[in-house]
C-alpha cells in the first residue's frame, strides 16, 4: 500500500481522534463548571473571597477553543498541525488553571497529565513526549510566575524535577498503551475485513451451487433458501419463517441417516422429483440442512429408455409373429376367394367366404401395421418446410368425418426440417385424428410448428385432456389404447418413426390444460427461413 492510499485513511481516523477529544474536553469542562459553581456558591454564603470568576473566565475559554476546534474539523482541517494545536492549547489551558489555583500547591496539576494522554492517543509517542516537554516547562513558567517565597529553592527544584519525572513516565507509558491500543484496532480492522471477504465468499460459493439449499430451525421454520432452490421450487419472494413442510411436504420424515432420499414436491411449473438429503447442523437442537437436486427430468429420461426397451422387445416379437402368420394367411384368404368363387349358387357360402375374405383382409392390414411398427423403413432424409407440410395433412384431415364438429387449426412460422416426409406426415396423421377423437365435437384441436433452441418441433393439442396420469407412461405401448375399434399401434408406430429419426416424442395431459403431444427433432435437422 502506497503512502497516498493510507494519507486519507489516516487523516480520517486522526479525524475521528480529534472529535472524540472535543467531545471529551466538553463533557469533562461541564462537570469542572458544575463544581466551580458549587464551590462558588458555598463561599459566597461563607464571605470567603474565592478563585471562583477566574475559574468561569477559564471555562468560558475553553469551551471557545472547544467551538473554534469543532469548525476547524468541519472544515476538514485535520491534520498534525490541528493535533498539536489543541495539545498546545491544552497544557496553556492547564497552566492558567494551575496558576489560579495556587501555582505549586495546586490540586490540578494533573491536568497536565491530561494533555499528555491526548497526545499519546492522537499523535503516539511523538505527541507524548512533546506534550510531556512542553507541560514540564508550563509548569515551570507557573511556579516561578507565581512566587514561592515559602519555599526554598531546593524544594521548588525538586518539586519540579519530580513533576517533569511523572510527565515523562505518563507519557512513555500511554504512548505504549495506544501503540498497542492502535495495532489491536488494526489487527481487528484486517480480521473484520478477512471476515467480510469470507462471508462474501461464502455467498458466491452458494449463490454459484446448482443444488437446492435449504435450512430450518429446531422448529422446522425456514431460515436460509439459495438462488437454486428458489429456481427449482419457483419461489417467489422470502421464505424465511414459512413452515418447512409448506415448501417440501414429507422432508421432516426423512432420517438423516439415509443417504438418498426422492420426494415429490408440487411447484408452479408442475410436480417435481426432488433427490435429496437431510443433514442436521451440529450445536442448533433439531435445526437442519436440506439438499436437493431436481431429478424430474433425469426420471423422464429414464422413463423414455425403458419404454424404448420396451417397445424394442415387443417390435421384435412383432416382427416374429407377423412374419410367421403372413405366409398361413395369404394361403387362407387364397382357399377363401377360390370358394367364394364357387360359391356363386349357395348364398350361405357365398355370405361365409365374403366374411373369410374380409376378415382376411383385415388381419393383413393389421400384420402390415406390425411390420411398420417393428421395422420402419429407414428415413430418406430431404428438407422441407414443416409448416406447408401441416397445412396440406390438415387440409386432408378436414374432410374425415372426425373433423366435421371439431375446431382445427394451425399456427407458427415456416421451419425448415431435414426428415423423411413422408413418415413425418404419418406421424402427424395418427397424432391429429387422436386428438379428433378425444376432443370430439365442439372440441378444439391446435397444431403448431416452431424452432425450439435448433430443434424443429410440431405441437399437436386438443383441449379435451382425457388421458389419465396413470396412463401416460403407457401411451406408446403396442396395443395400449382408450378409443374404441383402435388397433393400438398409431403412438407406437409414430414413437418408432421418431426414434428412427434421431429425435423424441412426449406428452402431457390434464383436464385444465388439454393434451399435448410435443414431437422434437434433433439438433442440426432445422434451419429458420424468414417467411411468415
Amino acid at each position: 500500500m502506497t503512502r497516498a492510499e493510507t494519507a486519507p485513511s489516516l487523516s480520517g481516523d486522526l479525524r475521528t481522534k480529534l472529535t472524540w477529544l472535543a467531545v471529551f474536553r466538553t463533557v469533562s469542562n461541564s462537570v469542572l463548571l458544575l463544581v466551580v459553581a458549587a464551590r462558588y456558591s458555598a463561599t459566597l454564603q461563607a464571605g470567603v473571597q474565592s478563585e471562583a470568576p477566574a475559574a468561569f473566565v477559564l471555562i468560558g475559554v475553553v469551551y471557545a477553543m472547544t467551538l473554534v476546534y469543532g469548525f476547524s474539523l468541519r472544515s476538514g482541517w485535520a491534520g498534525s498541525g490541528a493535533a498539536y494545536g489543541q495539545l498546545l492549547g491544552d497544557v496553556v489551558l492547564a497552566s492558567c488553571v494551575v496558576f489560579v489555583t495556587g501555582g505549586i500547591e495546586s490540586p490540578f496539576t494533573f491536568t497536565y497529565s491530561v494533555a499528555v494522554v491526548a497526545g499519546a492517543i492522537l499523535l503516539q509517542q511523538r505527541g507524548a513526549l512533546a506534550a510531556a516537554a512542553v507541560s514540564s516547562i508550563a509548569f515551570a513558567v507557573v511556579v516561578v510566575a507565581s512566587g514561592v517565597p515559602a519555599f526554598s529553592s531546593a524544594r521548588v527544584i525538586f518539586t519540579l524535577a519530580v513533576n517533569s519525572l511523572a510527565q515523562v513516565v505518563i507519557a512513555v507509558l500511554a504512548s505504549y498503551l495506544a501503540k498497542e491500543l492502535t495495532a489491536a484496532g488494526g489487527r481487528l480492522v484486517a480480521r473484520d475485513a478477512h471476515i467480510r471477504r469470507l462471508l462474501t465468499l461464502q455467498d458466491q460459493i452458494v449463490a454459484a451451487i446448482p443444488s437446492g439449499l435449504i435450512t430450518f430451525d429446531d422448529s422446522t421454520r425456514i431460515t436460509f433458501v439459495n438462488p437454486a432452490a428458489e429456481m427449482i421450487l419457483g419461489l417467489v419472494g422470502p421464505m424465511a419463517g414459512e413452515p418447512i413442510e409448506q415448501l417440501l411436504p414429507g422432508v421432516t420424515q426423512v432420517k438423516p441417516s439415509t443417504r438418498r432420499a426422492e420426494l415429490s414436491t408440487p411447484t408452479p411449473q408442475g410436480t417435481k422429483v426432488l433427490g435429496l438429503a437431510v443433514t442436521p447442523l451440529q450445536g442448533t437442537g433439531g435445526a437442519a440442512l436440506v439438499v436437493f437436486q431436481d431429478l424430474t427430468g433425469l426420471r423422464k429420461v429414464e422413463e423414455q429408455l425403458r419404454t424404448a426397451d420396451h417397445l424394442a422387445s415387443l417390435g421384435r416379437l412383432s416382427a416374429q409373429l407377423a412374419h410367421e402368420i403372413r405366409n398361413p394367411l395369404a394361403s387362407m384368404r387364397g382357399a377363401a376367394q377360390m370358394l367364394a368363387d364357387e360359391a356363386h349358387s349357395d348364398a350361405a357360402s357365398s355370405r361365409l367366404s365374403g366374411i373369410l375374405v374380409r376378415e382376411s383382409d383385415r388381419l393383413a392390414r393389421l400384420v402390415e401395421d406390425f411390420l411398420r411398427f417393428s421395422r420402419p423403413a429407414e428415413p430418406v432424409f430431404a428438407t422441407f418446410d414443416l409448416r406447408v407440410l401441416v397445412e396440406e395433412t390438415l387440409e386432408m384431415l378436414r374432410t374425415d368425418p372426425l373433423a366435421r364438429s371439431v375446431d382445427l387449426a394451425h399456427e407458427g412460422p415456416s421451419v425448415l426440417a431435414t426428415a423423411d416426409e413422408a413418415q413425418l406426415r404419418q406421424v402427424l396423421i395418427n397424432l391429429v385424428r387422436n386428438a379428433l377423437v378425444a376432443a370430439g365435437a365442439g372440441g378444439v384441436v391446435r397444431v403448431r410448428v416452431r424452432d425450439e433452441g435448433g430443434k424443429a418441433q410440431i405441437i399437436v393439442w386438443d383441449s379435451a385432456g382425457k388421458i389419465p396420469a396413470t396412463d401416460l407412461r403407457r401411451i406408446f405401448e403396442p396395443f395400449y389404447t382408450t378409443h374404441t375399434g383402435g388397433t393400438g399401434l398409431g403412438l407406437s408406430t409414430a414413437h418408432s418413426i421418431i426414434s428412427a429419426h434421431g429425435g423424441s416424442i412426449s406428452v402431457t395431459s390434464s383436464p385444465a390444460s388439454g393434451t399435448e403431444f410435443v414431437v422434437s427433432l434433433p439438433e442440426g435437422h432445422v434451419a429458420r427461413t424468414d417467411r411468415r
